[in-house]
């Protein structure tokens, strides 16, 4: 599946994606940087100074991974009716950056929560048109190589945005509310970049004019192959909850407090530099070979987090959470538009996002119960031997369809 015949078809080259691509990743680096800085912090927020426990810490995290991706479903249908998938990036990122000094000011956990949970509202918002206007300003032949640009871009920010947070801890004394207010400036730039980068494809405005409303039915044009991807990315977020937890393992073994954001950064650099290469090999080899790593790679990660007796065995297991989430998620997006029809590209990544989403809701809180009732090894051992099964059943069924 989606293996090129001809290599030198494949164009692979940095400088062959669209210039529209490369303005929605930097997009993706000053939000990821803005929210990183925020959310590196926060986990040790709520344990340490608000005193939650570990289940509930992973309730909080769920919620708020799962709303952004359950927001998707609607962001991408509405984008596909209306042909207005920058408008739609732009509200979501611009509600994003206006939370941000809701952090610095917030007085109570509640506030806290609430402004968490209201970034990731425009975290859904955006993420199903921005994927889907990828799709359609960007070359099959450079598809994955795009969706791995995007996210290594995307990722970049999420471990610049911790380290930015870790010298700004050291210079202004742990003072969080201060990181907090500097978290606004690359969220504004962001923002800026995609509404003087970004244009939607002239093809897309037209085709809107004759086009039918759509309805709930038209889930039902999505193929069998798409809904395999969705339930590949379903047991992916079962097997791998909210990174909260890499970082309270941290804790838990011994990482000081001032140096917590030193988890995000190392797991993000080793996202950072995985995704762009599993893209462009995906495009040249196919995806299902870099969803395969993606299953061993988490399986090896989970048994260093649960077997870890200091933090260079938890800093072993996050940097291969890292690469998991480098062969995987990029691919696995484009693995999404590969499989959906053109014109429901919008509502195929969010019922992907959506199931996913659940997913994530279930595991985070799976997770944080395991840790309470069996102590810090049980969620990650949980994990590989979900991934260790979800891994046997691809074989068999990439065995089963491919000829002898």
């Amino acid at each position: 599946m989606n293996r090129q015949s001809n290599p030198a078809q494949s164009n692979r080259g940095l400088r062959n994606i669209p210039k529209g691509v490369w303005a929605l990743g930097i997009v993706s680096l000053f939000m990821d940087i803005s929210s990183e800085m925020v959310h590196s912090l926060l986990p040790v927020f709520f344990v340490s100074v608000i005193g939650m426990s570990y289940t509930a810490v992973g309730m909080v995290e769920g919620l708020a991974q799962a709303i952004a991706l359950i927001t998707k479903v609607f962001s991408g249908a509405l984008s596909d009716y209306l042909g207005k998938r920058k408008a739609l990036a732009l509200v979501g990122y611009g509600l994003a950056a206006i939370t941000k000094p809701v952090f610095a000011i917030a007085a109570t956990a509640g506030w806290v929560i609430s402004a968490r949970f209201l970034d990731r509202v425009g975290k859904g918002i955006r993420g199903a048109p921005r994927d889907a206007l990828i799709a359609d300003i960007t070359p099959a032949a450079v598809r994955g190589a795009s969706y791995g640009l995007r996210q290594s871009l995307d990722s970049a920010g999420a471990f610049i945005g911790p380290l930015i947070a870790l010298l700004l801890m050291g210079l202004l004394a742990s003072d969080i509310r201060v990181v907090f207010w500097f978290a606004v400036i690359p969220a504004i730039l962001s923002v800026v970049v995609l509404w003087l980068g970004v244009s939607e494809p002239q093809k897309q405005r037209d085709d809107q004019s004759a086009k039918p409303r759509l309805q709930f039915s038209d889930v039902k044009k999505l193929g069998k192959a798409y809904w395999v991807i969705v339930l590949i990315g379903a047991v992916l977020m079962l097997a791998g909850f909210s990174e909260a937890f890499l970082v309270l393992r941290a804790q838990q073994i011994g990482l000081q407090l001032n140096l917590i954001p030193i988890a995000f950064v190392i797991m993000n650099i080793a996202y950072t530099l995985a995704a762009y290469p599993a893209g462009v090999l995906s495009d040249h080899f196919g995806r299902e070979s870099l969803i395969i790593a993606g299953f061993i790679v988490l399986i090896a990660a989970d048994i260093a987090l649960a077997l870890a007796t200091d933090l260079s065995h938890v800093m072993a297991g996050i940097v291969l959470w890292g690469l998991y989430l480098g062969f995987t998620q990029g691919v696995l997006t484009a693995f999404v538009a590969d499989t959906a029809p053109a014109e429901l590209r919008g509502t195929a990544f969010g019922v992907f996002n959506l199931v996913s989403g659940i997913a994530l809701l279930l595991a985070s809180a799976i997770a944080g119960l395991l840790w309470d009732q069996f102590g810090p090894a049980a969620p990650f051992l949980a994990s590989a031997i979900l991934a260790s099964t979800a891994l046997v059943l691809w074989l068999l069924r990439t065995a089963r369809y491919t000829p002898i």
